[in-house]
């Protein structure tokens, strides 16, 4: 997303955000008579930036015409502008025209609202249905049926009771909504309320940001937040960063067309340096901030998988509930009609109809008790819980669904500056005077073993020769202002004790040489204190450029010494070691001259040769403290952390992998690259692509598609405006609490407090920990639902008065009060360290794995045998009398089996995963989960002793207590027996937890990547090594070829000599000193006496 740079160019790869300005408000040819220019055609050049669209409204002049402002005096301050009628207020036909610099009103959601899309959900609609019937069947009983002559009427209670459960939901999910939106609104009250410079009747006048209009001639300063979209007129060496706003991470300069520079100034943009004016062309909704924010109110959110795969189950649990309904009534119906037809005399129809209207209570209540009422409970509570506790460790959760996502999240997209980095560019590493600056850590230590006159030219090269200025940012908070290189280098002398001010005001500058982009340095010139005449020349810039113009150093002693090739070439490698560890380079030098030299100096070409080496500085963007540790949890998690940055390819791969993200095997590619790909060929390479650097917003949008369409669960984190569309995009957007731009916030799920990427890693523990928690209690409630309503269907079926082992009010007790407080205590268990330890679910996973059902149906039949078992047999077991009083009692015992049964099966729900076998794990820091079961113990022992009538129970001994006691007990063992069984999910066709169909791996592990980089690594050096012995054996045959050449020539010249008279009595043949290359050259030679 480069801007556009000259009057010639082409326009941005960005594409208009708003095609068409549909989201901006609409001029008719009316109301723009009064001006030159329409509202259309001037946002039409700015989005995206458009040169050619700026010379054919005939440039920054001819646009200030038409809307009559000159550029010299800006508006009138009264201005009235129109022949016809009176104006209230000045401005009002050019605000008709273009509208004003505020957003219009977003409609605030209303507590009842949330309450309506709090009840929107078929659950919670299925049971307000069960509720009304149960309690006009229950009231009917009560006043005309078998229940009328009773002391106490409770029919009643059971529907009223659910349709509180309801309410209870609904208010808590509402509320919760209230809250979050209540803190969004706190967390930005802090609105636009700052002032801007504008020319107005040719005097600067400061007003609020409000009050700009459309041709105000704003006046622009370092550090100045720009709130409207403009024109470049005229000003100084202006450059403004546009990275929250276009993604583009170079400070641009900013000047006319003609200057070949970009004359668009964008709303969001922050001045790094320079000065100047612009023209006001677009406020509020129609200005590139405004619109992005208009952009951020459309839109909903989509059903996260927790919710789909709720309202699936909700649905068959509905159908079995009413199957087992229907087959009941059908039972029992067939049972009391066949029963009539047996006796002696058919009984009257006021009886039957009393009975039948009995029979259909009891199923009622099996649809009661089938339906899940404390599912949606659970579900709220866990996410109320988790987001309270998020908000703690520095997540505010703005969509509640949000957090649940996040636990199925599978890839992670963060972007590098202020989430793995400080946001913050400092010198990390130095070398000055020979001396060596390794990590941050050692800067003060570094700078004190400097000499003190290498400290002195230093610091002041550092103060001086700098356009930085230290002063508070948009949020009020001090930090240097100005170029990012600049400001590092003065903390880094902050750090050690510059007072730059003093400094500055010491040493006023004779010349300033500014940086630019073509010369790569600046270089300002001041006088040396305490010696007319002589000035100092302070340069600064490109460590290779500097370098080169350097013909001396300071060495250790802090003497200027000869600059020869041994140090010169030391002082390259350091640059080059500094370079490829993903460091900016910056070189400082100096040197002295005098007046008559300074008169000299040319005013475009600063006196660059000479000049003696100070020293190196190394500035980095620092990684934040255990990211690191926080990726490899993200990768011990099965979360592939993928960075997206606006940074060059070089700097991306060194912090990717100094972050553990780019990882042995990763891939990093560039946007372009990106873009170039066909769809198919971006589905390729996605899943070892680890870094993407050069990026651009259209490729971040492009990721998250690409990555959703293969199944995943994306996050996505941006600060930027420029990032809101991916933000909304993705399943969870994470914004910046504290370098996030409102757009930013406003299209997020979840605002990072702390901008820390170790936050990330902690909502990833939440949203996991509460989809266990909705796990863990639906295994609990699936248990008591399938045993209460079997217990039910079979006692009611086979007594002889066709009554259950649990009366209706004892039943409440168990499906709602137990329900609600077993999702207290299920869902409040915060997250483990081994919830990372395993793979993140898939998005379409079954929501109940084979180990769940596999406890849920052994305990269902343990809990439904034991119960039975107790109704045939009970009165033997507890040798109580065959009298109404001991089966009173014998039904006391199994409602109080009953509930402890449960109370124990809780402590078994409490781990869910295989292999988990020891259930009392952190349980002493489960506080909720303890205070819930002394709860229910105590209301059950009040239940018992003091429920008489209303729940048809007889106060128990205290061997009946322990009795029953140690029948709920039996549960612990059960479940150990049951979770040691093997895996018989194929069997059954059912989805294991650690089966593919449950587990989420990536398509490519970084295992494989690791192992397929090393395998090549292991060809290439086989190749290497191959290539290296050929070479060998190549050179050593023709090293033996050339021997044996010349050893034959030796010998023929010998045997030439031999014909010769000689006085000599032998000739001697000196032997080549390759002694096997000799041997097998004699070896092949003929024999030969040589003798004279």
């Amino acid at each position: 997303m480069a801007p556009a740079t000259g009057a010639g160019g082409g326009s941005s790869e960005r594409t208009p955000l708003l095609p068409g300005g549909t989201n901006a408000p609409q001029t008719t040819s009316a109301a723009g008579s009064a001006f030159g220019v329409t509202p259309e055609q001037l946002t039409g050049m700015l989005d995206p930036k458009d040169p050619a669209k700026l010379q054919e409204l005939g440039g920054p002049e001819r646009i200030c015409q038409a809307l009559q402002v000159d550029p010299k005096l800006g508006l009138k301050q009264r201005e009235q502008l129109g022949g016809s009628g009176r104006q209230n207020e000045p401005f009002q036909t050019r605000r008709e025209v273009f509208g004003k610099n505020t957003l219009p009103e977003t409609h605030a959601v209303t507590f009842m609202q949330l309450l309506r899309d709090a009840y929107n959900d078929r659950t919670l609609i299925m049971l307000t249905i069960a509720s009304f019937v149960s309690l006009a069947v229950g009231v009917y009983d009560d006043v005309l049926g078998s229940h009328k002559d009773d002391e106490v009427k409770v029919g009643w209670v059971e529907g009223a009771a659910i349709f509180l459960a309801v309410l209870v939901v609904c208010f808590t999910n509402a509320i919760n909504d209230y809250q979050k939106e209540k803190q969004f609104q706190k967390l930005n009250a802090k609105k636009e309320d700052r002032t801007v410079k504008v020319l107005r009747d040719g005097n600067e006048v400061e007003i609020g940001v409000q009050e700009i209009n459309v041709g105000d001639i704003l006046l622009i300063e370092p550090g100045d937040i720009i709130p409207v979209d403009g024109v470049y007129l005229s000003g100084h060496n202006m450059t403004c960063d546009e990275s929250s706003a276009t993604g583009e991470s170079d400070a641009i300069k900013k000047g006319t067309a003609d200057e070949n520079r970009d004359p668009f100034i964008l709303s969001g943009a922050k001045v790094l340096e320079g000065v100047g004016k612009m023209v006001v062309v677009a406020v509020g909704p129609r200005s590139f901030y405004g619109k992005i924010m208009m952009a951020m109110r459309q839109g909903g959110g989509a059903e996260t998988p927790l919710q789909r795969k709720l309202d699936v189950l909700a649905e068959q649990i509905a159908k079995y509930g009413m199957s087992a309904a229907i087959l009941l009534l059908m039972t029992l119906t067939i049972k009391y009609l066949v029963s009539c037809a047996l006796a002696p005399e058919f009984p009257p129809y006021s009886i039957m109809f009393s009975h039948f209207v009995s029979i259909v209570i009891e199923s009622i209540t099996v649809v009661v008790v089938a339906v899940p009422e404390g599912l949606p409970m659970a579900v709220t509570i866990a996410l109320a819980y988790a987001t309270t506790k998020m908000l703690r460790d520095g997540n505010l959760v703005r969509q509640l669904a949000a957090c649940e996502t996040m636990g199925g999240a599978t890839v992670v997209c963060t972007d590098k500056t202020g989430t793995l980095t400080q946001n913050k560019m400092t010198v990390v590493r130095g070398y000055v005077a020979g001396v060596e600056m390794a990590s941050l850590s050692e800067e003060q230590a570094f700078f004190k073993a400097l000499p003190a006159d290498v400290q002195h030219v230093l610091l002041e090269g550092i103060a001086v020769n700098s356009t930085a200025f230290e002063g508070p940012d948009e949020k009020g908070r001090i930090e240097f202002i100005g170029s990012k290189s600049e400001c590092a280098l003065l903390g880094f002398g902050k750090a050690c004790g510059l007072d730059y001010r003093s400094k500055r005001a010491d040493c006023k500058p004779a010349r300033v040489y500014p940086f630019s982009s073509e010369k790569k340095t600046m270089t300002t010139i001041v006088p040396i204190a305490g010696q007319d005449g002589q000035f100092r020349v302070h340069a600064k810039g490109a460590s290779e450029i500097v370098l080169a113009a350097c013909t001396r150093y300071m060495n250790k002693s802090g003497n200027v010494v000869e600059l020869d090739d041994a140090v010169r070439n030391d002082l390259l490698r350091r640059i080059s070691v500094f370079a490829n560890s993903a460091l900016r380079t910056f070189a400082l030098a100096f040197k002295t001259i005098g007046a008559a030299e300074l008169d000299g100096c040319s005013d475009d070409e600063a006196p660059l040769s000479n000049l003696v080496w100070i020293g190196l500085a190394g500035i980095q963007d620092p990684l934040r403290p255990g990211v690191r540790h926080a990726v490899e949890d993200c990768h011990r998690a099965g979360v592939i952390v993928r960075m997206i940055t606006g940074d060059n390819i070089e700097t991306a791969r060194a912090i990717g992998r100094n972050a553990g993200i780019l990882t042995k095997g990763g891939q990093a590619i560039t946007g372009p690259q990106w873009r170039r790909m066909t769809p198919e060929q971006q589905h390729a390479a996605l899943a070892r692509i680890q870094v993407m650097a050069r990026s651009s917003p259209l490729d971040k949008q492009i990721m998250v598609e690409r990555l959703q369409e293969r199944g995943e669960v994306v996050a996505m984190t941006g600060d930027g405006t420029n990032d809101s569309p991916a933000l909304k995009l993705a399943d969870v957007g994470f914004s910046m609490g504290i370098a996030g731009t409102e757009v930013a916030k406003e299209a997020s799920d979840i605002i990072l407090m702390d901008d820390d990427f170790k936050s990330i890693v902690k909502a990833l523990r939440w949203g996991r920990a509460v989809n266990d928690s909705v796990r863990k209690f639906l295994q609990f409630q699936l248990t008591v639902n399938i045993t209460a309503v079997v217990l039910t269907f079979v006692s009611a079926a086979f007594s002889a008065d066709g009554q259950s082992a649990l009366t209706a009010v004892q039943l409440l007790w168990v499906n709602m009060i137990m329900d609600t407080l077993a999702a207290l205590a299920l869902a409040t268990e915060g997250p483990t360290d081994a919830i990372l330890d395993r793979p993140p679910q898939q998005r379409n996973s079954a929501l109940i794995t084979f180990e769940m059902w596999r406890m849920i149906i052994g305990q269902a039949l343990f809990q439904v045998a034991i119960n039975l078992l107790l109704l045939g047999h009970g009165l033997e077991i507890f040798h109580l009398p065959a009298t109404a009083a001991g089966v009173a009692a014998l039904r006391t015992m199994v409602f109080n089996a009953f509930v402890f049964l449960q109370v124990f099966n809780q402590i078994n729900c409490r781990r869910i995963q295989p292999n988990e076998f020891n259930v009392f794990a952190n349980i002493h820091r489960d506080h909720g989960f303890i205070l819930v079961q002394i709860f229910i113990v105590a209301a059950q022992w009040l239940l018992v002793s003091y429920g008489g009538v209303a729940f048809s129970t007889v106060p128990l001994t205290a061997v009946q207590w322990a009795g029953t006691l140690f029948i709920g007990m039996l549960s612990l063992p059960v479940g150990l027996l049951i979770r040691m069984l093997p895996d018989l999910s194929a069997c059954f066709g059912l989805e294991s937890a650690n089966s593919s169909a449950q587990q989420h791996r990536p398509e490519v592990s970084m295992a494989r990547m690791r192992m397929e980089a090393s395998v090549k690594d292991v060809q290439h050096a086989v190749k290497f090594f191959s290539a290296l012995r050929n070479s060998q054996i190549a050179t050593k045959k023709a090293s033996d070829s050339d021997i044996a050449n010349n050893f034959l020539s030796s010998a023929a010249s010998v045997a030439r000599a031999s014909t010769l008279p000689s006085t000599s009595s032998s000739s001697t043949v000196v032997a080549p000193s390759t002694s096997s290359s000799w041997s097998k050259l004699k070896s092949a030679m003929p024999k030969s006496n040589n003798q004279g």
